[in-house]
């Protein structure tokens, strides 16, 4: 299993086994949601830890020769289970607690002489119910975890999602077992509920998201963090590149491999201009800068083209990130005090005897102003 998968899924399915809640964070493009993807199908795949193709090694104890485990069994989640399922949830501003636990909805399509209602089986129900089954083992997935109100969402549940808190491995409750009220799908009776050993629950969001308010403290200490961080190497092995050099960027690109020295480097330093503006967790990941093409594989031509899709979003994000402060948007862009070839500059106007900035520049970025603006970008001091 550990060749099919990265490092990064191994090790959150190993947080996931120790804690039972992760939650991922991160800047975006970074990776999240690729990483909760790779979980997934790693949880579902992850049954019978030994291969049988390894060779036996040899117990000094008993001299029993048994197969070696693929990774340590404590860090894989439930590994005696074969009955592996993954469930999958989004939150948004209209998420409520009854899609994701249990509670009355108007019924739809009745037949005549049904109820008028029905009570639905929210998605952590039907995670629980399945990890509570012979053989089961659940993974919850919840993306976005902060674009809806996750406390309310929860109810009562917040309280029994801790690993110490669940119920035992054979789903006897124990001392330290928390239950919570809720509605009985099959009966509409009020009940008392508890979380089976085997759910796991995996979230993901990003910190930097102005629409969304920040994660209740006591909810979020219920979880493991996972914090993923823009990654340089990433971007440049995803390029084709070696390590940064020590030469300085060509006035003019002679091949692909300049113009995309230019991006990493303009990248680096527009990511080191938010952290210092806005914070670290406002920079954006290598993953926008990175598509389904190599352009290192392209003409410059086509190789401009598609830099120029990424550097498209990186601005969004900036001006995003710095909306409202032009002088902001303006120091990212190296548009201050930066060198004269630079396609942005910032200038100075007045507006009823008020002075007012104003950031000239291209629209957008193209084939013949995209190099100038990287090599602008990469080079803080001018």
């Amino acid at each position: 299993m550990a060749a099919r998968f990265s490092a990064e899924s191994l090790r959150v399915l190993s947080l996931l086994a120790r804690s039972r809640n992760v939650l991922l964070t991160g800047a975006p493009g970074t990776g999240k949601s690729k990483l909760l993807s790779e979980v997934a199908l790693a949880f579902e795949s992850v049954s019978g830890v030994a291969l049988a193709s390894d060779v036996p090694r040899l117990n000094p104890v008993k001299g029993i020769p048994i197969p070696p485990a693929a990774g340590h069994v404590q860090d894989i989640p439930a590994p005696t289970k074969v009955e592996r399922k993954v469930f999958r949830t989004v939150f948004h501003q209209n998420s409520k607690y009854r899609d994701f636990v249990s509670g009355i909805t108007p019924a739809v399509n009745k037949v005549e002489g049904a109820s008028d209602f029905t009570i639905v089986k929210g998605t952590l129900y039907r995670a629980s119910e399945h990890a509570k089954s012979a053989n089961g083992a659940a993974l919850l997935i919840i993306d976005e975890i902060n674009r809806g109100p996750a406390v309310q969402v929860f109810g009562g549940a917040i309280v029994a999602i801790e690993s110490d808190k669940r119920l035992a491995p054979n789903g006897a409750k124990r001392a330290e077992t928390q239950c919570f009220e809720m509605l009985d799908p099959a009966t509409g009776d009020v009940v008392e509920y508890a979380l089976p050993h085997d759910l796991y629950i995996l979230a993901a969001m990003n910190q930097a998201d102005a629409s969304v308010e920040p994660l209740d403290v006591a909810f979020l200490r219920r979880w493991e963090p996972l914090r993923l961080e823009p990654d340089e190497a990433a971007l440049r092995t995803f390029y084709g590149l070696g390590a940064k050099g020590a030469n300085a960027l060509p006035d003019v690109p002679a091949n692909v491999g300049d113009a995309l020295e230019a991006s990493v480097r303009a990248w680096v330093a527009v990511n080191a201009q938010i952290a210092l503006g806005r914070g670290p967790e406002f920079q954006i990941g290598h993953g926008v800068l990175m598509s389904d093409v190599k352009p290192q594989t392209l003409a410059l031509p086509e190789a401009w083209g598609t830099l120029c899709v990424g550097w498209a979003k990186m601005r969004a994000h900036v001006e995003e990130v710095f909306f409202g402060d032009i002088r902001g948007i303006a120091a990212v862009l190296n548009a201050l005090d930066g060198p004269a070839f630079n396609p942005f500059k910032l200038t100075e106007t007045t507006f009823a005897d008020d002075l007012r900035f104003r950031l000239e520049g291209p629209t957008n970025f193209a084939e013949d102003n995209i190099y100038a603006a990287l090599r602008a970008f990469a080079n803080p001091r001018g």
